[in-house]
């Protein structure tokens, strides 16, 4: 029962099994949302396109629900140390990515849902269903503006999240990456 739990919680070598799957879980979600919704932009109107939407939709909150019981579970359960010492400002900007990631993730999702509430639109929450009594279209185009914009950031970000990642792997030859597979 220990070695089970200890292999669930993170240790001082490793992250462990749930947050591994908070992690990947979370990315492999991300990698197939974000073509996706660039896919979306570029169909026209049809019933076809509001049942994509749905399920981009779905995707989104999923991934939201995903990111915010990681952010719960890291409260209680600190990551690994790091092993080596690298130069100062390596921690600011690792941190840094790290905060900008999840702010990211939240920006896309909570201007997405604004943009479709402000369009009309009702949405489902998985555990309850939620529509705004207005419209606003401006509000709708000003949040579908956040939105666009935070996905080409997160874009940017985990791309210098894996870069960073095989750099450490490569050159640094340390087990950044093994303690997260």
């Amino acid at each position: 029962m220990i070695l089970l739990i200890m292999k669930i919680v993170n240790s001082s070598e490793g992250y462990g099994l749930l947050a591994k799957l908070f992690h990947w879980i979370t990315f492999i979600l991300l990698i197939a949302q974000i073509p996706f919704g660039f896919y979306l932009v570029e169909l026209e109107f049809s019933g076809r396109r509001i049942d994509l939407e749905n399920i981009h939709i779905l995707i989104g909150i999923s991934i939201f629900y995903f990111v915010l019981l990681r952010l719960i579970w890291k409260l209680f359960n600190p990551s690994p140390k790091t092993e080596h010492k690298f130069f100062k400002g390596q921690a600011l900007i690792a941190k840094t990515n790290h905060f900008l990631l999840y702010v990211s993730i939240f920006a896309i999702t909570i201007s997405g849902v604004l943009k479709k509430l402000y369009m009309g639109e009702k949405l489902n929450f998985f555990m309850f269903q939620y529509a705004f009594e207005n419209t606003n279209f401006g509000l709708a185009d000003s949040f579908y503006i956040v939105h666009i914009y935070a996905n080409y950031l997160l874009i940017v970000l985990v791309s210098l999240h894996i870069l960073a990642v095989i750099v450490h792997h490569i050159f640094f030859k340390d087990k950044i990456l093994k303690r997260i597979i």
